[in-house]
């Protein structure tokens, strides 16, 4: 097992607040057993009021407590909450997941042979033991170089819906990779 504590989770109700194929893997990768209950919080925080660690974090917050008092509500059993959110930034700009797939080509472009950053915040929301819930969060952040590309790579890529679901788009698993 990778983290020596995760064997204290074996018998906890875990809540993935998130419907992303990624977040799901890692999960099941760590051995972890897990429910999953999509958030519905909107997502629609003001970008400008937030440096980008600030913005993970707080939409990660929202997602994860959208659903503990959700559940709470319906009288299920909660031990851990997990929500996370992503977006990259790119000379300063907040990018999340494209409208559509001509979004998705102008994102492309302006990280087309640049560096930009990739945040993740996470949250975890517990019950505490007397009454209400905690939360801890965590990020990261990663800087990624971006190579050149052509716009027919793109073009190609898009029509494989992948960058669909993506924030900036990162996590591209087409042979050869944009990076």
């Amino acid at each position: 097992m990778v983290f020596p504590f995760l064997h204290k989770l074996k018998d906890k109700r875990i809540v993935l607040a998130s419907s992303s194929p990624r977040r799901k893997e890692i999960l099941s990768n760590l051995g972890l057993n897990f429910d999953v209950v999509p958030s519905k919080f909107p997502e629609t925080l003001d970008k400008s009021k937030y440096s980008p660690l600030n913005y993970v974090i707080a939409n990660a917050t929202e997602k994860g407590l959208e659903v503990y008092k959700r559940l709470l509500e319906e009288g299920q059993k909660i031990d851990l909450i997990i929500a996370a959110d992503t977006v990259v930034v790119f000379d300063g700009e907040i990018l999340e997941k494209p409208k559509d797939e001509k979004d998705a080509l102008n994102v492309l472009q302006k990280l087309n042979g640049n560096s930009h950053y990739v945040y993740t915040g996470i949250a975890l929301i517990y019950p505490k033991i007397e009454s209400g819930y905690s939360i801890s969060t965590l990020i990261e952040n990663t800087e990624v170089v971006f190579r050149k590309n052509s716009e027919e790579d793109f073009l190609a890529y898009i029509d494989t819906g992948e960058p669909m679901d993506k924030a900036g788009m990162k996590n591209q698993k087409r042979k050869g990779g944009f990076f």
